[in-house]
């Protein structure tokens, strides 16, 4: 599976394709995520972050621009980075911060408003584009990679139609 889309009733929904997501995860993803403000960008990583085993609190890292979290995916260590770029003044702040060395084949990177440093961001493995829609939200993961393709390949996901 390339691409895949659908609507989400209602946060619930927005937590569940985080369930899914997580089970899907491997090291060296980069995940990008685009959508307004409210769109349910940082719930979903909450909810992957909490699935895939992380029981802390999981804030947004709008001020600190990166959060690192420690996980154990199918035994095995790895650190997810979740970033939110929103307050980035510029790519140039997203290099001198030394964020692109976390982009490797051990981590998991997880980029909110990727669009704020496009410019020096590798290219996403998966892109998540999430819109408000009534009560609830619409949703589409796009894999531009080979481990963006086998990370959706494993996604078992069936929408709270």
């Amino acid at each position: 599976m390339q691409h895949y889309k659908t609507h989400l009733n209602d946060e619930a929904g927005t937590g569940a394709l985080g369930k899914s997501l997580a089970h899907a995860l491997a090291p060296g993803l980069a995940i990008y995520l685009h959508g307004d403000l409210g769109a349910g960008k940082t719930a979903l990583t909450r909810a992957l972050l909490h699935a895939a085993g992380y029981e802390g609190h999981v804030k947004s890292p709008t001020y600190t621009l990166a959060e690192p979290y420690l996980l154990q995916l199918r035994g095995q260590p790895v650190t997810l980075i979740h970033f939110d770029l929103y307050r980035m003044a510029g790519a140039e702040e997203f290099l001198d911060a030394g964020f692109r060395e976390h982009f490797n084949q051990h981590n998991i990177c997880v980029v909110e408003w990727p669009e704020k440093a496009e410019q020096v961001l590798p290219p996403p493995d998966i892109q998540v584009f999430l819109s408000v829609r009534g009560e609830g939200r619409d949703v589409e993961l796009e894999a531009l990679s080979d481990k963006g393709f086998q990370c959706l390949a494993r996604l078992h996901f069936a929408p709270n139609l």
